[in-house]
């Protein structure tokens, strides 16, 4: 398989090894087993831990126990990200002599196999029971994350950039706890008000100010960045697009659901 672009031409020949897509197939398919693992030890403890899940209706069911696996899930790839990006000398500029753009390595190749796994099994929930778990919104979400994470899984490029907007999936902890305390009749709970709090400035920093970072970062590696193949290069422009439009979206919700939120407890006072 070659990728071909005006800027360059890249052959993944040289990066997908045979043992490469052993990983990578066993990682995908992992990601899908752990999905349906969560989901059906969330369901399990739920109905010995929480009465009131016995009451739920089997949509209200579903959705609790997917949202058991989005959790593991984000919990699993935002720390996985950081490790990456922060912790591990993977892509530090000083550490390896290749360009950032080409780097990766069998943890983050795992890490995208696995989120490719988790996305695949998400999307076939959100469609089999559309629109009861999320709208074409989530399903634009979904697709184009697979699509991105799967070029930069065969190409083995730009994984910085595709770990960057993984770690965004940190805030999913919050929306999905702000949804089982709706559910669970507590929206008037403290617990509630301060979730709330913290959904807004993670929100606000995971998806609006680190998307910014992105864009700001790929200007300053833009001679680095049009060496990707070019399905690639305007993958990479195209997709980080079209997710920040979305998170401002969601995020004007947020902030609207917060002040809403925010007064009827100062009412209430």
């Amino acid at each position: 398989m070659e990728f071909t672009s005006s800027f360059s031409s890249t052959s993944s020949y040289d990066y997908a090894t045979p043992s490469k897509e052993v990983l990578w197939l066993a990682s995908i398919f992992s990601g899908i087993i752990l999905c349906v693992l969560v989901y059906t030890s969330t369901a399990i403890l739920s109905s010995l831990l929480f009465k009131g899940y016995g009451k739920l209706s089997s949509v209200e069911k579903i959705e609790w126990n997917n949202r058991g696996f989005s959790t593991f899930h984000a919990l699993f790839v935002s720390s996985s990200s950081f490790y990456l990006l922060i912790l591990s000398d993977v892509f530090n500029v000083k550490s390896h002599d290749d360009v950032v753009i080409n780097r990766s390595s069998r943890l983050s190749d795992t890490v995208l196999g696995i989120s490719i796994g988790y996305f695949l099994t998400d999307l076939a929930m959100i469609l089999w029971n559309f629109p009861a778990l999320g709208g074409l919104e989530y399903v634009l979400h979904h697709g184009l994350s697979i699509g991105s994470i799967t070029l930069s899984l065969l190409s083995g490029q730009v994984h910085i950039y595709i770990l960057m907007v993984l770690f965004s999936e940190s805030t999913t902890p919050f929306v999905n706890l702000r949804w089982y305390l709706d559910i669970a009749g507590l929206k008037s709970s403290k617990l509630y008000i301060w979730n709330g709090i913290a959904l807004f400035f993670g929100w606000l920093v995971a998806r609006i100010f680190l998307f910014m970072f992105l864009f700001y970062d790929i200007g300053t590696r833009f001679d680095e960045v049009k060496e990707v193949f070019l399905f690639g290069f305007y993958t990479l422009i195209m997709v980080p697009s079209v997710l920040a439009v979305l998170n401002i979206f969601w995020f004007w919700k947020i902030a609207k659901g917060l002040v809403k939120t925010l007064t009827k407890a100062k009412h209430s006072k």
